[in-house]
């Protein structure tokens, strides 16, 4: 029979599954058929040739699942080994006592190179051998694929419910899914495989130890006993021939310890090991530049081997002069030209997503969001967050930043959901400089107004900073005036900012303080949407819902009663009125107030019980003229200005005056209190 007919019922067989069965009787055989020495030779070599395969396949492998047989592979061959153990053991004492070659040149190769003449350097090195293999490599491997197997069983059930909810939420079809299960299941059955596996090259070192022995003190005493022989030439013999026939076995046995090793340690990457290691180890410039420098540094050193340390040294530092420049060749070098691809199919997730929080500026304030340019505005926008975070009482959202071309190129827009807000321009390179109301002099600049409090100012540059400041200016730069601006329209816009989901995170941080109130608030008493009005109505008037629990109390109580979020919401900020009074006018012990007049209460008064939301036109025109007086005087006079007003009419004037008179505080009769003194300024007839 030729040599490609072998082949063909090779192919044959391993098409109607039998190559399996018939490799697994053949290694069975081998323990119980003696082999002639070219036979061993033959299958000592194979034995070599098959773990060096094994190790090249586990190194240029992209992940360890693509080498799914290598447990049973692993079987199989350890089998071999040790049934070759057994054939060689069987050889080396029946015919041991005829020379080195007795067992094929193989055993006797081996012997005679590591041995080298003298037996106990020899015997020492075998066993220094096979410790690396079972102390290190083996017992290393083992324990690795003990912990990956733990950990991919653990996370099995996870794995198994995302794949569910992926297929219940529509973000994959069945096929997919089901796909998914049989990698989950087979990456679970190959670890848990690799953890058995591993076991097997621990028990094949093992045995390897003891074959060595028995081979040894065997042939002792069969050679002299047996066949006469002296113990010299009887140790001679047997101990070559052992030393030899446990090399044979420990060094494929060494290279499939290796290969478990690689493989257990190996992460899914679209490379393989080798360029792994050439692209995270050598392929990095400074590594090896820092290494040069070391290895010059210790090759100057009196008394080391001086030329071969400055001979790498000069390696690594010329390898890494050559990444280097390749490094920098790439980056300067052109990209490719896209290919042209086909438009893809519109979806729900070409929908753009609206930002809470815009800001959009104009090119030439590029800069100032840029930290690599040395730009200030990103830190004091997170330093604005974290502020208002803390005072409001609930997470200000991102800013999303980006660049519009639409705009003048020193200009920036605030947006709040994707509305323009606000607008402003600033000049970069100049500061400017806010008239407090009380400055000694003018200066030379751009007039300007304040985009936030709408003060009088001047961009000037930046050298008269200190003049400007010494004739009572303040002086802020741009990236302040911006930020602060932000400030401003954050607060402005607070109840807007407020949903549902800050709504559903304070309950949860209620939880955390009171979990009792919290649970008993929402949705017992309050469904979570009237819960959110209520805080949307105190945040519309700038009042900070910091203090979640008084608040949570006090819709508590008043809640059973009435579930109207303007009537809540007035329960709350008479729970709140020291602190809404605290922040108005501090520790002052003197509240200044305005009141109304005994006619014009009469009329609001009689409007509410007839049902009227609005106030008559004409009317509405005098009240503003005469608030808008009033509130100027008193911060002429630098007090706050406020509006005390009954209970029933404070949310009607407080939504009348949230827009027309910004500065002016409306506040009820309840919400101040006891031991503050109130002090009647006037009277809005």
């Amino acid at each position: 029979m030729n040599f490609s007919a072998f082949l063909d019922q090779l192919r044959n067989a391993e098409r109607k599954g039998l190559a399996a069965p018939i490799l697994l009787l053949m290694v069975l055989a081998m323990m119980v058929v003696p082999l002639a020495p070219p036979v061993l030779d033959l299958m000592f070599t194979l034995n070599i040739t098959i773990a060096i395969v094994v190790l090249l396949g586990v190194v240029y492998v992209l992940r360890p699942m693509d080498f799914s047989s290598f447990p049973t592979v692993l079987l199989f061959v350890t089998l071999l080994r040790l049934a070759l153990n057994v054939a060689s053991t069987r050889v080396v004492l029946l015919h041991g006592h005829e020379g080195a070659g007795a067992a094929g040149h193989v055993i006797q190769a081996f012997g005679e190179f590591v041995v080298g003449g003298n037996y106990a350097v020899g015997f020492v090195v075998f066993v220094i051998l096979t410790i690396v293999n079972f102390m290190v490599v083996t017992k290393g491997a083992e324990r690795v694929s003990e912990v990956s197997a733990r950990f991919i069983l653990d996370s099995l059930p996870g794995k198994q419910m995302a794949i569910d909810a992926d297929l219940n939420a529509g973000l994959m079809t069945r096929e997919e899914a089901r796909e998914r299960r049989n990698e989950v299941r087979e990456e679970a059955d190959f670890y848990g495989s690799m953890d058995g596996a591993s076991k097997f090259i621990r028990g094949d070192a093992l045995a390897g130890i003891m074959i060595l022995v028995i081979n040894v003190i065997g042939g002792l005493l069969i050679g002299t006993m047996q066949h006469g022989m002296s113990l010299g030439d009887a140790l001679k013999n047997y101990t070559l021939l052992a030393i030899g026939d446990g090399l044979v076995a420990q060094v494929p046995s060494l290279l499939l310890s290796t290969g478990v090793a690689v493989l257990v340690t190996r992460m899914s990457k679209s490379q393989d090991m080798s360029q792994q290691l050439v692209g995270q180890v050598f392929g990095q410039p400074r590594v090896l530049a820092i290494a040069a420098t070391v290895l010059a540094l210790i090759g100057f050193v009196p008394g080391m081997p001086n030329f071969v340390f400055l001979l790498l040294a000069a390696a690594c530092g010329g390898i890494a002069w050559l990444l280097a420049r390749k490094q920098r060749a790439a980056a300067s070098a052109p990209p490719p030209p896209a290919a042209p691809t086909a438009p893809a199919e519109l979806g729900w997730d070409d929908i753009g997503r609206t930002d809470a929080i815009g800001l959009e500026v104009g090119y030439r304030l590029i800069p100032l969001v840029d930290a690599r340019q040395g730009g200030e505005l990103m830190a004091r926008i997170k330093g604005v967050r974290k502020k208002l975070t803390q005072d409001i009482g609930f997470l200000i959202p991102p800013v999303h930043i980006r660049d519009n071309l639409e705009l003048q190129p020193a200009s920036y827009r605030l947006l709040v959901h994707g509305v323009p807000v606000a607008e402003a321009q600033v000049y970069p390179d100049r500061d400017l400089a806010l008239n407090p109301g009380r400055v000694f002099g003018t200066l030379d600049g751009i007039q300007t107004t304040d985009p936030s409090f709408g003060m009088p100012a001047v961009w000037i540059e930046r050298g008269a900073r200190e003049h400007a400041q010494t004739l009572g200016y303040s002086v802020v730069d741009c990236s302040t005036v911006v930020a602060t601006h932000l400030s401003q329209v954050i607060q402005n816009h607070a109840h807007e900012l407020f949903g549902h989901d800050e709504a559903q995170a304070l309950v949860a941080q209620l939880a955390k303080q009171a979990p009792k109130l919290a649970e008993d608030l929402v949705p017992k008493l309050l469904p979570l949407n009237v819960f959110t009005r209520v805080l949307q109505s105190l945040l519309a008037e700038r009042v900070p819902i910091r203090h979640l629990r008084v608040i949570a109390e006090a819709l508590a109580e008043a809640a059973p009663r009435s579930q109207d979020p303007v009537a809540l919401a007035g329960h709350v900020r008479v729970a709140l009125g020291r602190q809404i009074v605290q922040e108005i006018n501090g520790m002052a012990p003197e509240l200044p107030v305005l009141t109304l007049g005994a006619p014009l209460e009469q009329v609001l008064q009689d409007s509410l019980k007839s049902g009227g939301t609005a106030i008559e036109p004409g009317l509405a025109e005098r009240m503003h003229r005469s608030l808008t007086d009033g509130a100027r005087k008193q911060e002429q006079a630098g007090q706050p200005a406020v509006l005390l007003v009954p209970n029933g009419l404070r949310p009607l004037l407080a939504r009348f005056t949230r827009q027309t008179v910004p500065g002016l505080h409306v506040l009820s009769f309840d919400e101040v209190p006891d031991n503050k003194q109130i002090r009647m300024i006037g009277a809005i007839a």
